[in-house]
């Protein structure tokens, strides 16, 4: 039985294992990856992709493992591929800017120039095809190519794009995913632009996958790898943008992008009441409880008489003779007797 037959916990291996198990190097393992030669699943944790034993077991009983998928791995620069056409450098050159020849990779060397590269394979079977021979042998191209050619047309950039933007597809798992795609190759304003909600263009830039890096961020190397990486001819930038709006309603329909909630207001609890103004419980009661009354029971209290005012106190007599002589003259005048002294 063969090691990889063994039952295991886990039905996936890391790419680093796989392509230690089919004998590839990591360059290799990538490419195809990238070309859909060998299926990778997403990581249920997060941590990228991975491959299915099953997809090792199925690629290691080729007859011709692992030479014959290295060969069909293989890339070329404009020399090889030329020699494999069979044409002058210039030639292959001129058939790789008007779209006939579409690269798989480029990087730049140590002088910032742009090095394609090509698949011998592909290239193979454009020697093959039949029609390819006028091409390949005569002396100048079609009336239509040579005019692209005088115009400086260069489709490498583009075509490579669309390759690039196949395989993210490949593996894209749902609409959010496919639209982090298409923006991904636009330039940074077009989402806002065309995704002006805050919440969905967050949501949006989870998914949008990072573009494959050359050099150090920002150095001079890396602006002309993001030149090649972005669109930038006016029917392919409208393209992804029409592309993106599809993709992002097609999200919206299926999942929303996630909003914060809003907090819920409770109103403040009412202040205890004071001790003093809680009755007392009454025997054989909780306490907190009050008896209700029956219908028959109920009995109008009196009301309470206000508190007594305390009496004014008394003016305070005038004293003094003169004083007694004045109220006995009034009390003469009104014919009383004065009072009798003891």
């Amino acid at each position: 039985m063969s090691e990889h037959t063994v039952t295991r916990s886990d039905p996936t291996c890391t790419t680093s294992r796989a392509a230690r198990e089919l004998d590839l190097r990591r360059g290799e393992f990538e490419l195809a990856m990238h070309l859909g030669r060998i299926r990778t699943v997403p990581d249920e944790g997060g941590g990228g992709r991975r491959v299915p034993y099953a997809e090792i077991e199925r690629l290691r009983s080729a007859p011709d493992h692992p030479e014959g998928l290295r060969q069909r791995l293989s890339v070329v620069g404009t020399s090889a591929g030329a020699g494999l056409l069979e044409v002058p450098a210039t030639r292959f050159t001129r058939f790789a800017r008007v779209g006939l020849v579409t690269p798989v990779r480029f990087y730049l060397n140590r002088y910032r120039a742009v090095v394609w590269l090509y698949l011998a394979d592909e290239l193979r079977q454009f020697a093959a095809e039949p029609y390819n021979a006028s091409l390949l042998k005569g002396r100048m191209l079609p009336h239509s190519l040579r005019g692209q050619v005088q115009a400086g047309v260069d489709l490498r950039p583009r075509n490579w794009r669309g390759r690039h933007v196949g395989f993210l597809l490949r593996q894209a798992e749902d609409p959010w995913q496919q639209a982090g795609v298409f923006a991904a190759l636009l330039g940074p304003g077009d989402p806002v632009e065309l995704v002006p909600d805050p919440y969905e263009r967050a949501h949006l830039n989870r998914f949008r996958p990072s573009l494959p890096a050359h050099g150090t961020p920002g150095s001079p190397a890396a602006r002309v790898a993001e030149r090649i990486m972005r669109a930038d001819e006016p029917d392919e930038v409208a393209w992804l943008r029409a592309e993106l709006i599809a993709a992002v309603e097609a999200a919206r329909l299926e999942q929303p992008a996630p909003r914060p909630t809003p907090r819920r207001t409770t109103a403040p609890a009412p202040p205890p009441a004071s001790p003093a103004a809680e009755p007392r419980p009454g025997r054989g009661e909780p306490p907190g409880l009050e008896p209700l009354p029956s219908r028959g029971d109920e009995v109008a209290q009196p009301a309470r008489k206000a508190p007594a005012q305390p009496a004014p106190a008394p003016a305070r007599a005038r004293g003094g003779l003169l004083g007694r002589l004045r109220r006995g003259r009034a009390r003469i005048r009104r014919g009383e007797r004065p009072p009798r002294r003891t």
